[in-house]
């Protein structure tokens, strides 16, 4: 009697342990979460998509002294891709999948284009552009290459088909055909304008719907050249209309991602042409890691941006 039931008790041990290892196993391959301290990631101060992120989540100044700060919207995103903590904020346009990274939705709202055109995505901006004044150009034939340019890449269809492509936000019902919109520029359209290179600066958001728009219209224009120059938002007015527009840094098209700002910093009534091409929306962005993190509130991410939340299993 006591070896059966010796016997009995083995059995049931290995049974136990049997199960229990199985039950373990059956666990693995999973993508555990993320946990322990927050990387804040964020822009440099003259950032348009910074502007609009503090100002969408409302914590202009109040932004935490432990932030890391990062150069370009690229850099964000590689940044952020490379460290499983780490948090921050791109545009739309990004290629989120190639970095590594995860778009967060924002107050329940996945970022679409349906959902920022309809206004349902809260955290959006427009892409501006600003020019170099009337006539200082250096030549005419230039001037009108980028008055040609602009009124391709924000009005004709082809055009906007091409920004939207890149993951800006248009009304391409109020679009025309370029061949209606390019005869009023046909005399420099015509000619051999490999000798010219158009200049842009500001932004580096706008860099990918504006290279394609230029990549495209080269060929249309007799082959100009460009050149993108890119560092920031900040960047757009000085180098196309104030201090920095003859020097080595100078361009002839500014992009801002954000409004330009009325407070006489940024004066654009000099400027030949200025406005706004299409919209973007600024996303919050974890580490493809980060699996437990798909959704944060406006509350939510102030408390991570600000230091208030330091840890992501502290995250409410």
């Amino acid at each position: 009697m006591n070896m059966w039931k010796k016997t009995m008790t083995a059995t049931v041990a290995c049974l136990m342990t049997f199960s229990l290892a199985a039950c373990g196993s059956s666990d693995e391959g999973k993508t555990a979460g993320v946990s322990g301290d927050i990387k804040v990631y964020t822009r440099d101060s003259s950032s348009g998509t910074r502007e609009a992120f503090e100002k969408g989540v409302d914590f202009e100044g109040s932004l935490t002294k432990n932030a890391i700060e990062v150069s370009s919207n690229d850099d964000m995103a590689a940044k952020v891709g490379a460290d499983k903590n780490g948090i921050g904020y791109t545009s739309l346009s990004t290629d989120f999948e190639k970095n590594g990274v995860s778009a967060l939705q924002y107050e329940g709202v996945t970022a679409s284009s349906e959902s920022v055109l309809d206004g349902s995505y809260k955290l959006q901006r427009p892409f501006m552009y600003v020019t170099r004044a009337a006539g200082d150009y250096g030549s005419d034939d230039k001037e009108q290459l980028v008055q040609a340019f602009l009124d391709f890449m924000q009005n004709s269809t082809e055009g906007m088909a091409i920004v939207k492509k890149n993951g800006g936000e248009v009304d391409e019902s109020k679009a025309k055909p370029w061949d209606e919109l390019s005869k009023k520029y046909e005399a420099v359209l015509g000619k051999d304008n490999s000798a010219i290179t158009i200049t842009t600066c500001g932004s580096t958001s706008v860099e990918k719907t504006v290279k394609a728009s230029l990549e495209a219209f080269s060929p249309m224009a007799g082959n100009f050249k460009f050149t993108m120059n890119q560092s920031g938002s900040g960047d757009a007015v000085p180098r196309v209309l104030g201090k920095e527009k003859d020097g080595p840094n100078k361009g002839d098209i500014g992009f801002a991602s954000r409004a330009f700002k009325e407070d006489g910093s940024e004066d654009i009534s000099k400027a030949m042409e200025s406005g706004q091409y299409c919209i973007d929306a600024v996303v919050a962005v974890v580490n493809k890691e980060n699996t437990d993190v798909t959704s944060l509130t406006q509350a939510q991410l102030k408390s991570i941006f600000t230091g208030e939340t330091l840890k992501w299993e502290d995250i409410k």
